[in-house]
């Protein structure tokens, strides 16, 4: 049973004064200098350290930004400068109030980061006019925390994933922390909601440490938020029932607040470090509460209090540019704001060359001590390959194309175990999923790893340990966090899940998918390992589940990213699998999208052919084809595995009912090769794609997902209007497997058919033929309804051994 350490745990602020009179001086100078630099931010355009008196002309035209959110973030750095320094602390800062862009970069400014990075950003007052014009400008820098920003591995376009994004860095980097602001409106969302259980899957002794500070400034864009309107005793049992012990910091005068902070943060180090030393000096992995701080100040805090006669400070007006200034303005907006901007006193911060005074700038870290250096927020630079085992060892023997039965994702999880154990010392690969590891068949992991788990265990659990390669919870927002976190600060990783509830994650896809495509516009950026998904209790497989659990439509999703990001793979069969496997673990910098079959199936080819089929992406099966020599009659096309496993049933009846018909089978593994190769990397061009699909005969398309995806990667090729694609056309029900293609016209008699209805030659040859294909279907319906499972000639259904002449290779 559990047992759980306690710590301190005061239920009013700490109320100590850790700083002298010259500390407290110099660290309220640093928060007063962020603070300018980021109004600066919002609203300059000229004279950026006021040498003279406002006027119009120095304020921009279009003012954007967030401010209320900004200055409680300022005090929180310039906080955390102090510990850094103080306790030699390896430190990150993650931002998750979405529009805190003006104080990340503001502090990134002051310790030296940012201009070492942009070099024309110049610690001076020419320096600071353009890190002033750039901000929300157009050729500029956006207003929340991006990949521009050096320090920043959370992109902060969108709310709710900071806390996983945290944890997954710190998992593995035992010296690693990471300050996790949480904003009160962030922490409304349902992953960041979830994201606070992730202290149940910390390893003291061999992972880092989170320390979020939840950010209560009561507001969002016009509505308080929850958090700061509950009673102080329900937050405090709220954050108590997730298993943290809160410390809190609350008010509004600058000196009691500072000294709260300092102490608060002092205490919350010293349990830091005395939770890791418990665990790995004296061997105690019972699951602790780890310090969490509460920062309760006002929204715009430092701002205008007024604005019109209405409050501004402390309410939702100050959420975003809490004073307008223009040409249509009243006169006294302009004053108001010089007075803002003067109450920082930037005579006393800069000098007479607009550089910070060295006795401030001295308060920051040096070196990669400080937050925006931090390599970890550059994950590129520590990124080590992998191990790989040779995938070829792990082959299914095929001897002839369908002879043997596999499944594909049992396969393939042997490989994947020795991935782990290749890479376990130290630990620099995981595998992330909802619960669904064993399900998806990839059990062989669990001979070599564990999952990780911290929370209390019984006799009865299975595979859970306080340290594991593998990290399971029933949240896909949950896992997918975490692994991006993994993967920016230089790790590898996996994520598996049934193919239709990935949709979960569609917006943190796209956010991550963002942050890869700006990285490589970015030459101080390093590429990190690619964000892989292994996708599979695939739409055609899910017997017991039925119409809730079909939807391939991830893939559609993912096609809308740009290509110099996106791969998307379909291997026929377990060898194509590893194949393909091996590649995406190997990659960088990619979303890699896997789609495969976890039920037992037909194999089709061998290694050494898998190896080249993989390679090519897409290429003729000869061995399934009859048209060597000839023009093909009709190009039997197919993607994805139970696609292939129709279309090659489907080539047997032809074969076998009308020898004379010349069929062409194509299989696609690499589903962006459809796509010209002036469109994605890995297109083919016209002359290529016109060899295999030519360009004047029919082809029926078997496609694993949605059937206009195929048409809209191939829209604009030459034989575009002899297309006819098969998919899911959302036609589901438990039932059984073969049944869900016929309802979607995808199973092997309706591909006859309409290769029949589009290949003229045959005239009424083929009309007894339709009939037998019709009769089929009845007798399908009425056998599934009567006995539950397909027929006998669907379930044991074999490539014809007359058709395995022609070598796989």
């Amino acid at each position: 049973m559990e047992t759980t350490l306690r710590l301190p745990s005061p239920l009013v602020p700490v109320q100590e004064a850790p700083l002298t009179p010259g500390a407290l001086r110099l660290i309220d100078a640093y928060w007063r200098a962020a603070n300018y630099l980021s109004v600066g931010q919002m609203y300059l355009y000229d004279n950026p350290l006021l040498r003279e008196p406002l006027s119009l002309t120095h304020v921009k035209n279009l003012l954007l930004g967030h401010w209320g959110t900004t200055p409680g973030q300022n005090f929180i750095y310039a906080h955390l400068n102090r510990v850094i320094k103080q306790y030699d602390l390896n430190m990150l800062y993650v931002c998750g109030p979405g529009h805190g862009g003006p104080a990340v970069v503001a502090n990134t400014y002051l310790e030296g980061t940012y201009s070492e990075v942009y070099p024309e950003i110049s610690p001076d007052e020419a320096g600071l006019r353009k890190l002033f014009r750039q901000f929300s400008f157009p050729g500029g820098i956006s207003s929340h925390v991006g990949p521009q920003t050096p320090g920043s591995l959370h992109e902060g376009g969108e709310l709710g994933y900071s806390l996983s994004h945290a944890f997954g860095a710190v998992f593995d980097n035992p010296d690693l922390v990471v300050a996790c602001v949480v904003g009160d409106g962030e922490a409304e969302t349902g992953p960041l909601a979830t994201a606070w259980h992730s202290n149940k899957f910390l390893n003291p002794a061999t992972d880092g440490a989170v320390l979020p500070i939840l950010h209560l400034n009561g507001y969002k864009i016009s509505n308080p938020t929850v958090l700061a309107r509950i009673t102080p005793e329900e937050l405090d049992q709220l954050l108590r029932g997730y298993g943290w012990t809160p410390y809190y910091v609350e008010g509004d005068e600058p000196t009691q607040m500072h000294q709260q902070m300092a102490a608060t943060l002092d205490q919350a180090v010293a349990d830091i470090q005395a939770i890791q030393q418990n665990a790995r000096e004296h061997g105690d992995l019972t699951r602790p509460r780890w310090p969490v701080i509460v920062l309760k100040s006002p929204k715009g805090w430092t701002g205008p209090k007024l604005v019109d006669g209405r409050p501004n400070e402390g309410t939702f007006r100050a959420h975003q540019v809490p004073l307008a200034v223009s040409a249509g303005t009243p006169p006294e907006h302009l004053a108001q704001l010089e007075a803002w901007l003067r109450s920082y006193k930037p005579e006393e911060l800069f000098d007479a060359e607009g550089r910070l005074l060295p006795e401030i700038a001295a308060l920051a870290p040096q070196g990669n001590r400080r937050m925006g250096a931090n390599p970890h927020t550059n994950g590129g630079l520590l990124l080590r390959a992998l191990h790989l085992p040779d995938f070829c060892d792990y082959a299914v023997p095929v001897p002839v194309p369908g002879a043997t039965q596999a499944s594909d994702t049992q396969v393939v999880g042997r490989f994947l175990r020795d991935v782990i154990k290749l890479n376990s010392a130290p630990r620099n690969f995981r595998i992330f999923g909802p619960d669904e590891t064993a399900s998806n068949k990839l059990e062989a992991v669990f001979e070599a790893t564990n999952r990780q788990w911290g929370a209390e265990t019984t006799e009865n659990d299975e595979f859970l340990a306080p340290s594991g390669a593998v990290l399971e919870m029933l949240s896909e927002h949950q896992c997918e966090g975490w692994l991006e976190g993994y993967l920016l600060t230089g790790r590898h990783g996996l994520f598996n899940s049934y193919e239709a509830f990935i949709h979960l994650v569609d917006s943190m896809f796209n956010q991550h998918a963002k942050w890869l495509k700006s990285t490589l516009e970015i030459p101080w950026r390093r590429n990190i390992a690619s964000l892989n998904y292994l996708l599979t209790s695939t739409v055609w497989r899910q017997d017991h589940n039925g119409f809730t659990h079909q939807d391939p439509g991830f893939m559609d999703h993912v096609v809308n990213k740009k290509a110099s990001i996106v791969r998307v793979y379909l291997p026929p069969d377990a060898n194509c699998l590893l194949s393909v496997m091996d590649h995406c673990l190997r990659s960088r910098h990619y979303v890699n999208v896997i789609v495969a079959a976890k039920h037992p199936a037909p194999q089709w080819l061998n290694m050494d052919a898998a190896q080249k089929h993989c390679t090519e992406g897409i290429g003729l099966w000869p061995w399934a084809s009859n048209d060597q020599g000839y023009e093909p009659d009709a190009v039997m096309a197919c993607c994805g595995d139970v696609p292939t496993l129709e279309t090659l049933a489907a080539v047997s009846i032809l074969r076998e009912h009308l020898p004379e018909l010349k069929i062409r089978v194509v299989n696609v593994v690499d589903l962006l090769k459809l796509q010209r190769s002036t469109e994605h990397p890995h297109g083919l061009p016209d002359a290529d794609y016109d060899a295999l699909f030519t360009r004047d005969k029919p082809v029926i398309f078997a496609f694993h997902g949605y059937p206009w995806l195929v048409h809209r990667l191939t829209y604009n090729r030459a034989n575009n209007q002899h297309m006819h694609v098969r998919g899911y056309k959302e036609e589901g029900t438990i039932t059984t497997a073969f049944d869900m293609t016929v309802l979607n016209e995808l199973d092997r008699f309706h591909l006859v058919m309409d290769v029949l209805d589009r290949v003229p030659q045959l005239g009424n040859r083929g009309a007894y033929l339709k009939q037998l294909l019709k009769d089929k279907l009845v007798a399908h319906k009425l056998y599934i309804t009567r006995h539950g499972i397909d027929m006998p000639e669907i379930q044991n259904w074999q490539w014809p051994t007359a058709n395995r002449g022609v070598s796989v290779d």
